[in-house]
């Protein structure tokens, strides 16, 4: 399989390439103009026989820009929101200001500040100030974390080996190519590098830690490293035991992780907005649909997914039940109501709820009902005896013509639209297959994770979005 061309950072002094530091964006060089020029000058290089600026290969990476040179965009109505940088931006951060933006200093400030250093130099009389030695302490722990970490083999490589090419890419993570992957961690890399960790927020939220005096302790494992381990938890379905040896992490850390990044993605991901409107639909609608479900708006359809018997059984009553007559042990699980757009997107989404709970009980309580325009049309699972819900919002039940005229003849469109709608069942279940393809649906969720079910669902729904479109011409 081909690989892209790697990109690497032109300032002097920087080591970022992008096959190693894939979270990174790699920029071009302004072609001509003011702000070229001042790119020149702000990285300290001038051209010449060891350097020269060729357009698409001399890149300024993302390390040397601050989140006021970028501005929020979007690819496309259906796709997350992107940073771009904007035209007039200049890099500003560097090794030799401490990646700190700020002019330079004047004369007056220079000598001020080595007046004031030679004060302080083996000042061993004066006492310090109250709290400061609280946070020299801080400090020399946060020294001993970065040290230890660049001690180890870096585990940033970890991420690379594993995540090194698109079939990779779609095993350990589900996002189907490296640049998707970029796109996506580009939009929540400036917010997850201010992460607290679930059992520091728990540790505020009761009351016990402040969030200013008491900030976490610094992770010895990169961010990207993070949210490797938690795809590796959901996605792949690998053991806890097999994820601590790997990242050389202890075993209760592993939940730790994937319960912070199952909560701050629920969060985040939680802010797209997924409904989408009925003139959307009908554009993107594919032709094979246009003809015969012209007004479908939705597909829904049930996904099943196991539940530990713990979870669902919280009498003797529930265990006694749990076993059938024939003397078979009944699984539970647990079911949520999927919305699929004729093209293939997941546009609605419910919570989780019991497996005992009927479909038409589901689909009262789930809110989709509302979302529905009077001549909206709704295509179901088999076995949905959501008419009469549907007819109460103005909504239509869609029936294939040969369930509803089983005993008088067929004509040829009522076989066409039998077909279509027969195709768009398949769809939705395409789509309920990519999100159960996260192998932690596998078997009963681990019981570290039990308290986490509802934001890892969630997760999976929106992100299965990020998978490309469906190939239609399979159905």
């Amino acid at each position: 399989m081909a690989q892209a061309t790697s990109k690497a950072c032109s300032v002097p002094g920087c080591c970022c390439y992008s096959q190693k530091q894939p979270y990174l964006s790699f920029h071009s060089f302004p072609v001509h103009g003011e702000v070229r020029r001042r790119w020149i000058q702000a990285i300290r290089r001038e051209e010449g026989p060891d350097f020269t600026i060729q357009t698409g290969s001399t890149y300024v990476c993302s390390r040397h820009f601050t989140l006021d040179d970028y501005v929020l965009g979007m690819s496309s109505p259906f796709s997350i929101t992107i940073l771009r940088l904007k035209a007039d931006a200049v890099p500003s951060l560097f090794p030799w200001n401490d990646f700190t933006p700020g002019g330079k200093m004047d004369r007056a400030e220079i000598k001020k500040a080595l007046y004031d250093a030679l004060k302080r130099e083996h000042d061993y009389a004066t006492p310090l100030p109250a709290g400061m030695l609280d946070g020299t302490v801080e400090y020399i722990e946060y020294l001993e974390a970065q040290l230890k970490n660049a001690l180890r083999p870096p585990s940033s490589d970890l991420f690379g080996r594993y995540c090194a090419s698109d079939d990779q890419m779609r095993f350990y993570t589900r996002f189907p190519s490296e640049r998707v992957f970029r796109i996506f961690w580009e939009s929540i890399a400036p917010s997850a590098s201010r992460l607290l960790s679930w059992t520091e927020a728990q540790r505020i939220g009761e009351g016990s830690g402040d969030l200013l005096a008491s900030p976490s302790p610094p992770s010895t494992l990169p961010l990207i490293d993070e949210f490797l381990i938690y795809c590796m938890q959901v996605a792949v379905g690998a053991k806890e035991q097999v994820i601590a040896d790997t990242f050389r992490i202890r075993l209760t850390a592993v939940s730790r992780v994937t319960i912070t990044w199952a909560n701050y993605l629920y969060f985040l991901l939680g802010a797209l907005p997924l409904w989408a409107s009925r003139e959307k639909v009908k554009a993107a609608m594919p032709g094979k649909f246009k003809k015969c479900c012209p007004d479908v708006r939705v597909i829904l359809d049930c996904a099943e997914i196991p539940a530990a018997a713990a979870a669902t059984a919280s009498s003797s009553r529930s265990r006694a039940s749990s076993r059938c007559r024939n003397g078979t042990t009944f699984k539970p699980y647990f079911k949520g109501l999927i919305g699929v757009a004729p093209h293939g997107l997941v546009t609605f989404f419910s919570p989780l709820y019991a497996g005992s709970v009927s479909d038409e009980e589901m689909t009262k309580v789930s809110g989709v009902l509302p979302l529905l325009e009077p001549g909206d049309e709704v295509v179901a699972g088999e076995g949905f005896g959501i008419g009469e819900l549907l007819s109460g919002v103005g909504a239509k039940l869609v029936a294939a013509p040969v369930e509803r005229s089983a005993r008088s003849g067929i004509t040829r469109e009522d076989g066409e639209k039998t077909q279509a709608v027969a195709r768009l069942r398949t769809v939705a279940g395409r789509v309920i297959g990519r999100i159960k393809s996260n192998h932690i649906w596998d078997s009963p969720v681990p019981p570290a994770l039990m308290g986490t079910v509802r934001q890892i669902w969630h997760n999976c729904c929106v992100m299965v979005n990020f998978q490309g479109p469906l190939s239609l011409d399979e159905d």
